[in-house]
């Protein structure tokens, strides 16, 4: 292998973690670090100054996303949003909340916390859609939360379905994605048609970490999940982060802008790297399949490996990405993601993720299979 961390080049693949900044939202995040520093909430000039970039950058949003300006909320990041809508829909509805088990655990770990109920998934980690009808017509579901694209295998739920269900089954349920992995690679405005609520993670398209947005349709009941100065409508509560809440429009407008033709370049590179590990390998299989997942996400299972160890010799060559599994108390423990999908153990103990974004390239695409599979050989010499 060619030593890449050795020379100070590293093959970035874990867009799917957190994204690079657009530099456009790297210079608005420094100008409002600096030269404009009030607080939005103030009275005063400066404080009025704020205010307007705040207004500016919600309606820009408000424009991507198709909704109106007034049902943009601004947020510290994905988890809080999808807290927000779980926890704020179960407070107010006086139900239970209902998620499929594929879901991140910020959605998941709400709806365990408050008694809800974890519905299967396809073994491409999508909603079951027979048993979340069945789910919802014993009644009671003040929330369903399915996500819009799976942040491990990339996978899509097709949401117009999961609100057709919805709207049958429990008309009276708030329906929230997490489109958290949307942003890149999705119509938002389409998206946005079908659902309650839709909440977004700024560092996973080139915004900056601790940024967010949550919208919330009018109308819509959500018990408010911080209370204290009644910002953002007393729907969020808390001093507005304005370098934040620029470098989030700055970043989702650049995103939805270069959108169509990323998605284009994006797809070619992961079927060149899908394509190259699994015909090199021979252990090495496609998770979820090409169709079926959006383009910035090549999951890939080496069977009888372990992504511990094909993660260090990966990052030993420069080469960023991340596994599938999670060290808890020493011990690998297997995805809930892909134990949902029906995985076997023996595939789910060498899954990598390799995850695309804007700053991809071919060169990095064929230094990680040429990394992947010097990987793997010496893994398979070692084992035998």
């Amino acid at each position: 292998m060619a030593g890449r961390k050795a020379q100070g080049k590293h093959v970035y693949l874990d867009h799917a973690a957190s994204s690079p900044m657009h530099a456009a939202a790297v210079e608005a995040v420094q100008h409002y670090m600096g030269a404009e520093y009030a607080n939005p909430s103030g009275s005063h000039a400066l404080a009025r100054s704020a205010r307007r970039v705040i207004d500016e950058s919600r309606d820009i949003v408000a424009e991507i996303i198709g909704c109106a300006p007034g049902e943009v909320v601004f947020t510290s990041g994905g988890t809080e949003g999808a807290n927000a809508a779980v926890l704020g829909a179960v407070r107010r509805g006086n139900g239970r909340a209902v998620c499929p088990a594929a879901e991140h655990h910020a959605v998941l770990h709400c709806v365990e916390d408050t008694g809800g109920t974890v519905v299967p998934v396809l073994p491409d980690a999508t909603v079951d859609l027979d048993a979340l009808a069945s789910e919802l017509s014993r009644g009671g579901a003040a929330v369903v939360s399915v996500m819009a694209v799976n942040n491990e295998v990339g996978s899509v739920n097709d949401m117009e379905r999961v609100a057709r269900v919805v709207r049958d089954c429990a008309p009276g349920a708030v329906l929230h994605t997490d489109a958290v992995q949307a942003a890149c690679w999705t119509d938002l405005r389409e998206l946005w048609r079908h659902v309650d609520v839709l909440t977004l993670s700024a560092h996973k398209f080139g915004g900056p970490k601790g940024a967010g947005v949550m919208v919330v349709r009018e109308g819509t009941g959500l018990a408010p999940l911080i209370l204290g100065g009644g910002q953002e409508r007393d729907r969020r509560s808390g001093t507005l982060n304005v370098p934040g809440v620029v470098g989030t429009a700055v970043a989702l407008a650049v995103t939805n802008s270069n959108r169509e033709g990323e998605v284009a370049r994006l797809e070619a590179l992961r079927r060149r790297l899908v394509d190259a590990v699994t015909s090199r390998v021979g252990c090495a299989t496609a998770t979820v399949p090409r169709a079926q997942s959006v383009p910035g996400v090549a999951h890939i299972c080496f069977e009888g490996l372990e992504s511990e160890s094909l993660l260090f010799l990966l990052d030993e060559e420069g080469v960023c990405v991340s596994a599938a599994s999670a060290c808890a108390s020493g011990a690998m423990e297997p995805s809930h993601v892909l134990a949902a999908m029906g995985v076997p153990r023996s595939r789910m103990m060498g899954s990598v993720r390799f995850s695309l974004g804007h700053t991809t390239t071919r060169e990095d695409i064929d230094a990680a299979v040429d990394a992947a599979v010097g990987a793997a050989e010496r893994l398979v010499a070692a084992r035998s």
